[in-house]
């Protein structure tokens, strides 16, 4: 009987085959990279490179989330098969804030917590975004805006004000991230939300909460009296 080593399409035929019958489960998660490789690339074995990229970071959300200057640091990794690997990183997000889109933000609350986690979670830099909602309370719109350290001089009222404006959205809720995962608020956490509030009440529009979300957690500053 052949090998795996010596029949890899056999190999990915299986895994395949697996994932058309049960998805997921019981795939490991060097498995789940192999075939993410092979979708556009039809080199016969992925599995080595596969398994150097969950060895460099440590997980499968540390390889779907590295950017694609550190995955071409792995012997075996091409613009080619990057694809598989942004791919599906892509569609979960966008599948995600589908969800979500016109729902009411309190009932869906946990959704919208599950979306920024994914969409935050294990970046290495700092991103701002607003989640814009309507006068019931549905959700028009989540957008990024802002992207580096987030200081008070990085976040800029006028164009969050425009965004609110343009969508002619009643009430916000401002979403940053903390890659170090600490989810104290810093000093700056602080000014940018009073003055981000205080931009908004001039134009008669609410801010519900502002969320800092780190690794799999958050912090509420509504939910903590700090808003």
């Amino acid at each position: 009987m052949a090998s795996e080593g010596a029949n890899p399409e056999g190999h990915y035929s299986r895994l395949r085959e697996r994932f058309l019958n049960n998805g997921l489960d019981g795939f490991l998660d060097y498995e789940v990279v192999e075939l993410l490789l092979k979708l556009a690339d039809p080199r016969p074995d992925h599995k080595p490179t596969a398994k150097a990229l969950l060895a460099k970071f440590n997980s499968l959300g540390g390889v779907l989330e590295s950017p694609p200057a550190l995955l071409k640091t792995i012997k075996g990794v091409g613009d080619r098969n990057l694809f598989g690997l942004k791919l599906i990183q892509a569609v979960a997000r966008r599948y995600l804030k589908e969800e979500v889109i016109n729902k009411d933000y309190i009932h869906s609350s946990s959704q919208v917590i599950s979306y920024l986690r994914h969409h935050l979670k294990n970046r290495n830099r700092e991103l701002f975004m607003i989640i814009l909602l309507n006068g019931r309370n549905q959700i028009i719109d989540l957008v990024n805006l802002f992207e580096g350290t987030l200081t008070t001089s990085a976040v800029y009222p006028r164009e969050v004000i425009k965004v609110i404006l343009e969508r002619d959205a009643a009430a916000v809720i401002f979403v940053h991230n903390h890659p170090s995962g600490n989810l104290t608020p810093s000093k700056d956490d602080f000014s940018i939300t009073k003055r981000l509030k205080a931009a908004c009440k001039n134009i008669d529009v609410h801010v519900h909460d502002h969320l800092i979300i780190g690794g799999n957690d958050y912090y509420s500053f509504a939910q903590q009296g700090k808003l």
